[in-house]
């Protein structure tokens, strides 16, 4: 069944970068940092006219360093005396918990092994069950100890036609949605790390990693788990398929066979603030198979949980410092692409993108990681800068 977007061009005036049979694996280049002079232009006006997709608005700033009123330095030490501590042992215990099962479920069992990938996600019958499952209460779990108490979830149209002919404000799960037709992947736009987590507790699915998760402690055996595709940027290895081939056998696989694991693609490759869309890269979309659009936002009122300018570290904490967080979850219908579509992944891609832009109310952005490296150069630059004035 195709869309109504099916016969939207894709944007004319924006050049086209040569094809790549990984897309995927393809890096972005890098762009050289440009000479920004910070006497002659503050770096908000910098921010607001090049960078707009990853610039923070809420109350601790630029790189969360900003400076704070006297009711926030209270509310923040608070948080830090109170939650913080209890946050992190109840997410790390509820994290060790999950691995205790996850090695128990596979215990005496080998791997899956194929194209230099390793997994557990093709495991089946009571094995596969309960990995699947407890992961997702597990996942809700942490996002509950992590202060996500309620997550507000709306589902826009249905499966009958391919077009967005019906509202409704119930939550439903992905489950709920391919009572018709199982889609190849499903496809969200990205704003933090917390995505990942409320994806686990929605469905399960499949991610794709850098290969040096799957050696981390306790984190290492859950990707496996998941059945997470690792990146692996160089390989000797002459059946190597690439991650886009992997991607592409793993959509066809979840969209064929409903006991496939499911997978769950971020087209943009990065993190915004939530308010833009990125480019979509084509992995999601070349093997033709239909998709699950679902869109993420995150509203607040002090510290925004989007990761775009800050930390790691200085977003964890922050994060967890603050009393309450909120997830609004849009999902939309299974898009099936149309002939044209199938023909052309970049059309495929952009109109799909078209379509969360207009359902999120999502500004479209040209930009990608390239310019968000040069960003963060540019901020570091800044924060020297600004350091250096200190008394």
């Amino acid at each position: 069944m195709e869309t109504e977007l099916k016969d939207l061009p894709p944007k004319p005036a924006e050049p086209q970068p040569e094809s790549d049979e990984s897309p995927l694996l393809k890096p972005e280049p890098v762009s050289p940092v440009p000479q920004i002079s910070i006497s002659s232009q503050s770096i908000e006006e910098v921010e607001i006219k090049l960078y707009a997709p990853f610039v923070r608005h809420d109350v601790y700033g630029t790189m969360g360093r900003g400076k704070l009123p006297c009711t926030e330095k209270l509310l923040l030490g608070l948080g830090l005396v109170f939650l913080l501590p209890i946050r992190v042992v109840g997410g790390m215990t509820i994290l060790f918990f999950y691995y205790v099962i996850c090695r128990v479920c596979t215990a005496f069992l080998a791997p899956n092994r194929e194209a230099e990938q390793e997994d557990y996600a093709h495991t089946g019958g009571w094995r596969r069950a309960v990995i699947l499952q407890s992961g997702r209460y597990l996942s809700r779990a942490v996002l509950f100890v992590f202060g996500f108490y309620w997550i507000s979830e709306t589902r826009k149209g249905n499966e009958v036609d391919g077009q967005l002919n019906s509202e409704a404000n119930e939550p439903a799960h992905e489950d709920q949605l391919e009572e018709v037709e199982r889609p190849g992947a499903i496809v969200s736009n990205h704003v933090s790390y917390v995505d990942i987590l409320y994806h686990m507790s929605a469905s399960f699915p499949s991610f794709v990693a850098k290969r040096s998760v799957a050696k981390l402690p306790l984190v290492g055996l859950i990707s496996k788990c998941l059945g997470c595709v690792y990146v692996q940027r160089e390989s000797k290895s002459s059946d190597f398929k690439g991650v886009s081939g992997v991607v592409n056998e793993r959509v066809r696989e979840a969209h064929q066979n409903k006991l496939a694991p499911k997978i769950m693609l971020f087209p943009e490759g990065t993190t915004t603030n939530g308010d833009y869309l990125l480019p979509f890269k084509t992995g999601a979309f070349l093997a033709k198979a239909p998709v699950l659009p679902v869109i993420l936002r995150y509203p607040y009122q002090r510290f925004s949980p989007a990761w775009d300018s800050i930390s790691g570290v200085r977003h964890v904490i922050l994060l967890l410092c603050q009393f309450v967080n909120h997830i609004e979850v849009t999902r939309l219908p299974i898009y099936h692409p149309s002939e044209q579509e199938k023909e052309d992944p970049k059309l495929y891609a952009e109109n799909v993108r078209r379509l969360m832009a207009h359902e999120g109310n999502l500004i479209l952005s040209d930009i990608g990681l390239a310019e968000k490296r040069v960003y963060h150069a540019a901020l570091n630059v800044w924060k020297v800068a600004k350091d250096g004035l200190r008394p």
